[in-house]
């Protein structure tokens, strides 16, 4: 199945968005094929400010009413305490609050963003998403996280070229109890990074301190300017370390 024969087959439907550059391509195209698709964004501890920004930035775009989610995701024991679980907890939480906002607003199906390139094996958090029957059009069309950006460009979407961004509760090592206060610390410190001109990073929170990961490309600029990377980020992280190795995963 091809995206546009989805919509065409699937007209009206509510579409978890991010901000990101999957949920941004899906909701181009849909407008594209005429379909209703109306966007959501879940708002919680775990997204930092700028990805509520630029899902407005996106929906403005396209002139496509945006509707936000509140949800305290620290109020659930299953997520706060941060087991190996927990993103299948966290998934099967926000998606639930959205299939109730969207059947109240007369949408029937959820749809996401997940691509081809989106490995499912035993994934927690896209097991939840299949147990709840959302629906994943980029990966019934086959459409690669590549092929997405290549589109996305074509389109005139800003987000073509926009970092892959995992929640803010990624950053801290499993099995150690989240605090906003910690998810407030990450996102405060991966802006300043980001001020400095880096990209496809990740401050991971350490009981020492904080783990700073690169892509290859900066690495080494990163390791030749650690100390005015420390002075930049403060004494609120403790020590501050550089991953050799660099960024894997999310």
């Amino acid at each position: 199945m091809n995206l546009h024969k989805f919509f065409l087959e699937n007209p009206r439907a509510a579409l978890a968005f991010s901000g990101g550059t999957d949920s941004a391509y899906l909701l181009w195209a849909a407008k594209e094929a005429g379909a209703q698709v109306q966007p959501y964004f879940i708002k919680s501890e775990f997204q930092p400010a700028f990805e509520l920004e630029d899902a407005r930035r996106l929906c403005g775009q396209l002139g496509i009413e945006l509707k936000i989610i509140n949800l305290r995701q620290l109020g659930c024991p299953e997520i706060a305490s941060n087991p190996p679980e927990r993103c299948y907890h966290c998934k099967r939480r926000l998606f639930t609050a959205l299939l109730k906002a969207a059947a109240g607003d007369g949408y029937s199906l959820v749809i996401d963003g997940t691509n081809a390139s989106d490995s499912a094996g035993d994934r927690p958090g896209m097991r939840a998403i299949r147990e709840l029957g959302v629906r994943s059009p980029l990966r019934e069309a086959g459409i690669t996280k590549a092929q997405v950006r290549e589109l996305s460009a074509r389109a005139g979407l800003f987000t073509w070229s926009k970092p892959s961004y995992a929640c803010l509760a990624t950053r801290i090592a499993t099995g150690t109890p989240i605090r906003e206060e910690d998810l407030k610390k990450v996102e405060h410190g991966e802006a300043a990074l980001a001020a400095l001109g880096y990209r496809n990073f990740r401050l991971r929170l350490r009981d020492w301190g904080a783990l700073l990961q690169f892509d290859a490309d900066q690495l080494a600029d990163a390791e030749a300017n650690l100390e005015s990377i420390r002075v930049l980020l403060g004494d609120g992280f403790g020590e501050i370390r550089i991953d050799p190795v660099g960024r894997k995963g999310d």
